[in-house]
């Protein structure tokens, strides 16, 4: 027989949204358990440096500020869970949570903190220099790379605002489009193509990164220094020197779980009530960038957090008003 424990708030997910959520329903006396998931500390594990992130005037490490977050929410009172959720049902009351090690969550509120992921192009290459130069965040990255030369790769809005936004810092913007034309709107395309830094490869995908990998040299040579990329008419190969890849092809929210059981939009976001994290089932709550496909920045998602747990305190307050 499975086991089954109860929770006014059961959080699903880590990373800023997770953490943030649990620090303050923990501080509420509500004794969250949260549940981790196949990555705890979400997409800031993947961010070796970190400079706009409230309150520290030195670089920080994501993985380390990740662990910050976690450490204060377990001080305050939240049990941690090392699991995977594989299943939820979110009508019945309680609502349920079952994980693959075969517990059973019941709980009053539910936030759902499961976040989004990155798309990648899978390539070798790609994966071994990511945070070595490899990036899928030019807000987050952007700054380090002042006075060089970048690569942005997509054809939609986000890679063509990735784009401007490089401009701000990089000597030159490179931005390579498998196909003949932008996806991305029309003000966006005059931007870019208006702007003197940027060149445009069209017709042309991402060969391989090129550069020195962790372990084959001192730490000041390591990372991208340049790539590799074809031309699909032609069949050209040819290399050219950048200090930075960006890889700009959207991102995927974590709503899998979900789908079918709250509201969500037609890429997968989940959907909440005006100024709210609520969602379309009351008691269940999301928060970061599992409903946020505008900002996604760890501090908007950590704020997300705060929000969803001021709403959970709210929800069960008025649940015991009502039993009493």
């Amino acid at each position: 027989m499975s086991e089954t424990k109860h929770t006014k708030n059961l959080i699903i997910g880590s990373g800023p949204a997770g953490y943030t959520a649990a620090i303050y329903t923990a501080r509420a006396n509500l004794s969250p358990v949260l549940i981790s998931g196949d990555q705890p500390g979400g997409q800031m594990t993947t961010t070796t440096e970190v400079e706009n992130y409230p309150g520290f005037a030195d670089v920080i490490q994501g993985p380390w500020l990740m662990d910050q977050m976690k450490a204060q929410a377990e001080h305050v009172g939240t049990e941690m869970i090392s699991d995977m959720v594989t299943e939820v049902n979110l009508n019945s009351v309680p609502k349920t949570a079952k994980t693959a090690s075969g517990v059973e969550y019941t709980a009053d509120t539910i936030v759902i903190a499961t976040g989004a992921q990155a798309r990648w192009l899978g390539l070798e290459s790609e994966e071994k220099f990511k945070g070595y130069g490899v990036s899928a965040c030019a807000t987050c990255d952007g700054f380090f790379y002042k006075n060089e030369e970048v690569l942005v790769v997509g054809g939609g809005n986000t890679a063509v605002e990735e784009a401007l936004f490089l401009t701000n810092f990089a000597k030159k913007v490179t931005l390579i489009h498998r196909r003949d034309e932008l996806r991305a709107e029309k003000i966006l395309q005059d931007r870019l193509l208006k702007n003197p830094k940027v060149e445009v490869l069209w017709d042309t995908v991402l060969e391989e990164v090129i550069g020195l990998e962790p372990g084959e040299g001192e730490p000041a040579e390591i990372g991208v220094n340049g790539f590799k990329y074809k031309n699909l008419k032609t069949g050209e190969v040819k290399e050219q020197t950048v200090k930075g890849v960006f890889i700009a092809i959207g991102h995927d929210p974590a709503t899998k779980l979900f789908k079918g059981l709250v509201e969500m939009d037609d890429e997968g976001y989940i959907i909440t009530k005006p100024d709210s994290t609520e969602t379309s089932i009351p008691g269940v709550f999301a928060a970061g960038d599992v409903k946020d496909k505008i900002y996604q920045q760890a501090v908007t998602a950590a704020g997300m957090g705060c929000m969803a747990a001021l709403e959970v305190n709210d929800y069960i307050s008025n649940l015991e008003d009502e039993n009493t």
